[in-house]
């Protein structure tokens, strides 16, 4: 439906500036953004090959699965409907540590691949506690080191690309903390409406 909405609004736009006399700027307007969406990429990549590169290291080191380990007892306390040692838990793990880190490209794999065990796990299509439960906590997403925030601001030569590290963790540790008080809230709702239904 996004797709189709975004298709129509580009259709509108070309075809409003040609009625209009104004397909110079469209396409001067076109032709400048592909330009500066190419070198954000490219200076994107360059950011994102450096902090997985770090990951790859760390998780060779033992740091990624000591971080597990850690927040392994967590995990397990917000997802008490998986199995203990099911492999969902480690597509979980690796996932958050990713996040963690600002690595959301890096994540998505484990994303996409800890919502298919949990699929598997339910036996159903519809969305189980844990994957409403996941779903809120990755798109709210902790984050220590915003890595894409500062190299976009390292892109457009900021004083200090590092100085929203502090507000970030702030504003991600709230919108987390709120993910899971909204989705606990509905989760217990549902429970006492089954209840007395």
């Amino acid at each position: 439906m996004v797709n189709i909405i975004w298709v129509a609004l580009a259709v509108f736009g070309i075809v409003f500036a040609a009625f209009n006399g104004t397909m110079q700027e469209v396409n001067q307007a076109i032709f400048s953004t592909l330009d500066e969406a190419v070198m954000i990429t490219l200076s994107l990549a360059g950011v994102l090959i450096f902090w997985l590169g770090l990951m790859k290291i760390a998780e060779e080191a033992g740091l990624l699965s000591g971080l597990s380990r850690l927040f392994r007892p967590v995990v397990q306390r917000l997802f008490p409907d998986i199995p203990k040692d099911d492999p969902a838990i480690g597509y979980i793990l690796s996932n958050m540590t990713a996040n963690v880190f600002g690595l959301g490209n890096a994540a998505t794999p484990m994303g996409l691949k800890a919502m298919k065990e949990l699929k598997r796990l339910s036996g159903s299509d519809q969305a189980s506690r844990s994957m409403i439960t996941f779903l809120a906590l990755n798109t709210s997403s902790l984050t220590l080191i915003p890595t894409t925030i500062i190299a976009i601001r390292m892109k457009y030569d900021s004083h200090d690309p590092t100085s929203i590290v502090g507000s970030t963790i702030i504003a991600t540790l709230i919108s987390t903390a709120a993910a899971l008080c909204i989705d606990r809230y509905f989760h217990y709702r549902r429970r006492r409406n089954l209840k007395y239904d």
